[in-house]
């Protein structure tokens, strides 16, 4: 059963049918998905995915979902699942564009790896960040995220594929480890003690995954809220295992035949 989480600044609920509208209308901003590589897909198949994580994933435990709230606002999305890029799990994190550029998408990264190593027991956990996000790729390198390979999608695009040990998740600099998504810079005084990414770069803070990878936002065949709908997800990516393919896949994020939010999951802000 998914177990609420807190940090020192978001609570990390499982979701509930009076969380259906906002979860849709993150999931419809144009700029979340731009960064988490994929296109905006009919308001309905959104709802079929937030139906399919209260009937299907949490009734069958299949992974961790979670909304993330910040004093009582929901302002993003999480989640800890297998991912079929190795053999281990995957974080996945999305925050509203609102919220980027305040240290808050590193955050949920790390409430995500105390959870990964307290309660799950992982020594080791994964993120997919494109090539292209170098503000992400930046911070995942200060926080000692470590690159294992390189995942090309039918597209041509580049998503990194990284590792970091979930020790990592009771550390200071762990705060911000995530993948970010977009083009802003941090909000001026919003202290991310990353500080600024290097001039130029694009990201925000969050782990969400590739353009054009094999999964919504970088599960290429885990289980993301992709493919939980069973066509392509929501996400539109095709074999990933997350919110992405949780109707008839088993994902959520876009992935047309997997089992969790694979991909939508990582956009959050630049730090």
């Amino acid at each position: 059963m998914t177990p609420e989480l807190r940090t020192e600044r978001l609570e990390f609920l499982p979701y509930r049918p009076e969380h259906e509208d906002v979860f849709v209308e993150l999931l419809r901003d144009e700029e979340v998905c731009r960064w988490m590589g994929q296109d905006l897909v009919p308001e309905p198949q959104i709802r079929e995915v937030f139906r399919a994580i209260l009937a299907d994933i949490y009734p069958q435990g299949r992974f961790d979902v979670w909304g993330l709230w910040l004093a009582g606002r929901y302002i993003g999305h999480a989640e800890v699942k297998p991912t079929g890029n190795v053999e281990g799990h995957e974080l996945v994190t999305a925050l509203a564009p609102g919220y980027w550029g305040q240290g808050l998408g590193g955050e949920a990264v790390r409430g995500l790896l105390r959870h990964a190593a307290e309660n799950l027991g992982l020594t080791e956990a994964y993120g997919m960040v494109g090539a292209e996000n170098t503000a992400s790729l930046a911070m995942c390198r200060r926080l000692g995220f470590r690159h294992l390979r390189d995942v090309v999608g039918d597209d041509g695009s580049v998503t990194k594929l990284l590792v970091i040990p979930t020790a990592q998740g009771g550390s200071e600099g762990a705060s911000r480890t995530a993948v970010e998504a977009t083009e802003q810079t941090p909000a001026s005084g919003a202290g991310t003690p990353d500080g600024p990414p290097p001039a130029g770069a694009r990201g925000a803070e969050g782990l969400t995954g590739a353009p054009g990878a094999t999964g919504t936002v970088g599960a290429a065949s885990g289980e993301d809220l992709a493919g939980v709908v069973g066509g392509e997800g929501p996400a539109g990516a095709t074999i990933g295992e997350g919110l992405a393919g949780v109707a008839g896949g088993e994902g959520l994020a876009g992935a047309a035949t997997g089992e969790g939010l694979a991909g939508a999951a990582s956009a959050g802000e630049a730090g």
